[in-house]
C-alpha cells in the first residue's frame, strides 16, 4: 500500500544530504537495479521523489488546499495516498463515467470539463449518493438543456454545478493568449449565466474554476522566448487578480459558492496568494513531467519515469530502442516528447522523434549502448504514460515494493 504520510514527522528535522534524484549517476542506476529483473517497457514511481512533490506542492500554495487533477495521475492508488496528506481536498476528475467510479470510494469530485454523456448522466441520475458527491462544470445554458433532456427536474436528483470562466489574457498587442476554455470571460457573462443557473429547477450552484493555463502550463525559465514569457506571464496575472475579485464579488451577489477553484501545477505561488479563491488544483506536479523543469520557482523530483530496451544498433553513432512514442497532449513539439536521461547525452533524431514502436538515439551516449541495455525516460506532463500501461512499479529505496494499477491496469479508458 502506497502511504505518503510516513516520516512526515515534524521533529525528524531537515536532511543536510541532498535529494537523491538530483544526482543522476546515483538515482536512474538504482532504478535501474531495482527493476532490471522487469521486461520493457517498465514504468517506476519512486515513493520518496512523491512524497517530496506532494509536499512542496503545498508549500508553493502557501496554505490553500489543493484538489488532485486525476488526468494528471491516472492511478487510484497515488490519488488516496496524496487525498491523506493534510492540506489536499477533493478530485478535479476530467469525464463523469470516471467520476462515477471514483465516487465509490471518493465524496468531492468535481468535473473539470462539460459533459454531454447521456448514459453517464443517467448512472448518475439513478445514484442521490452520487448526486451529492459529483459536481458537473458548466459553461453554456445548453449544458443545462442536456442535463434536463435526459431527465427533466423533479424526476431526478437536484444537479451540482460549477462555472468554468476564461482565465486566460486578451492582449490588445498578441491576442487571445492561454487555452480556448469557456467562452464567459467578464464578471457580467458570468453573473449572468449563473442567475440562469439558480433560476432553473434542478440545479444548485457550487462552484466556480478559473484555469490560468498560460501561467500555469508554460515555463518562464526555457529558451530565449523566457523574458517575453514573463513579461506576458506579469502582465496576465495582473489582469487577472483584477477580474477574478470583480467575478467572484459578482457570483457572491447571485448565489453562495462551496469553492472558488483556480491555479494548475505551474501557478501555484499566483493562486495561494490569490484571496478571491478557496482552492488550487495542481496534478502533473506529483509525478514531475519534464515539461515543468523549465521554471523558475521550483523544480519537481522526477518521482515517475519509464524505461525501453536497446533493440537495434543501425549506425556507430545510433541506438535504437523498442517504443518510446508515449507522446504528451499540446502541441506537437519538442517540449511535449519524452525526454531520454538516462544514460546522459542522448536525444531523438530530428526527422524521426520518438516512434510508437522504435525510437533511434543519438548523442555521446549512444555509441556505448549494447543491444539488450536499457534507456530511461521522462514523461513531458504526467497523465498520459497511464493510458499505455497497466501498472507502475512501486520504488523504495532500492526494491520494487509494490504493483499500482493505472486506470487502465483496473480495465479503465475514459480518454
Amino acid at each position: 500500500m502506497l502511504d505518503l504520510t510516513a516520516d512526515l514527522s515534524p521533529d525528524r528535522g531537515p536532511s543536510s544530504v541532498a535529494p537523491e534524484w538530483q544526482d543522476p549517476s546515483r538515482y536512474w542506476p538504482r532504478l535501474s537495479a531495482a527493476t532490471g529483473h522487469l521486461p520493457a517497457p517498465v514504468a517506476v514511481i519512486d515513493r520518496d521523489a512523491l512524497q517530496h512533490n506532494a509536499m512542496d506542492l503545498l508549500v508553493r500554495a502557501g496554505g490553500l488546499p489543493i484538489r488532485v487533477a486525476s488526468k494528471s495521475v491516472r492511478v487510484r492508488a497515488v490519488l488516496d495516498a496524496v487525498l491523506a496528506l493534510p492540506g489536499y481536498r477533493g478530485i478535479l476528475a476530467f469525464t463523469l463515467a470516471e467520476a462515477l467510479w471514483l465516487a465509490e470510494t471518493h465524496d468531492d469530485i468535481v468535473i473539470g470539463y462539460p459533459t454531454v454523456d447521456r448514459v453517464a448522466l443517467t448512472e448518475l441520475f439513478s445514484s442521490e449518493g452520487a448526486a451529492r458527491r459529483i459536481t458537473l462544470m458548466v459553461d453554456d445554458p445548453v449544458h443545462l438543456d442536456i442535463v434536463d433532456s435526459v431527465a427533466p427536474a423533479g424526476s431526478r436528483p437536484d444537479i451540482r454545478v460549477a462555472i468554468d470562466a476564461d482565465a486566460s489574457w486578451r492582449s490588445a498587442t498578441l491576442g487571445h493568449i492561454g487555452v480556448r476554455r469557456s467562452a464567459l470571460f467578464s464578471a457580467g457573462e458570468v453573473a449572468a449565466f449563473a442567475r440562469q443557473i439558480v433560476r432553473r429547477p434542478g440545479f444548485t450552484l457550487v462552484g466556480l474554476q478559473m484555469y490560468e493555463a498560460q501561467i500555469a502550463g508554460q515555463g518562464d525559465d526555457a529558451g530565449p522566448d523566457a523574458p517575453l514569457i514573463r513579461f506576458v506571464q506579469s502582465r496576465s496575472r495582473a489582469e487577472l487578480r483584477e477580474r477574478r475579485a470583480a467575478i467572484v464579488a459578482a457570483l457572491s451577489d447571485v448565489a453562495p459558492l462551496e469553492f472558488l477553484n483556480g491555479g494548475g501545477t505551474g501557478s501555484l505561488e499566483f493562486t495561494g496568494s490569490d484571496e478571491s479563491l478557496t482552492e488550487a488544483s495542481a496534478g502533473s506536479g506529483l509525478l514531475g513531467g519534464h515539461l515543468f523543469d523549465g521554471y523558475r520557482s521550483f523544480r519537481p523530483a522526477p518521482a515517475s519515469a519509464f524505461a525501453f530496451d536497446v533493440v537495434r544498433r543501425p549506425a556507430v553513432d545510433i541506438a535504437t530502442v523498442l517504443g518510446g512514442g508515449w507522446i504528451a497532449s499540446g502541441p506537437a513539439l519538442a517540449s511535449r516528447q519524452p525526454l531520454p536521461v538516462w544514460p546522459q547525452g542522448l536525444r531523438t533524431l530530428a526527422r524521426e522523434a520518438a516512434g510508437e514502436v522504435q525510437t533511434p538515439l543519438q548523442g555521446r551516449a549512444a555509441t556505448g549502448l549494447g543491444i539488450g541495455d536499457r534507456v530511461w525516460f521522462r514523461h513531458s506532463k504526467s497523465g498520459e504514460p497511464a493510458e499505455r500501461i497497466d501498472r507502475y512499479h512501486l520504488v523504495s529505496g532500492d526494491e520494487v515494493v509494490d504493483e499500482l494499477p493505472t486506470y487502465r491496469g483496473e480495465g479503465k479508458a475514459f480518454l
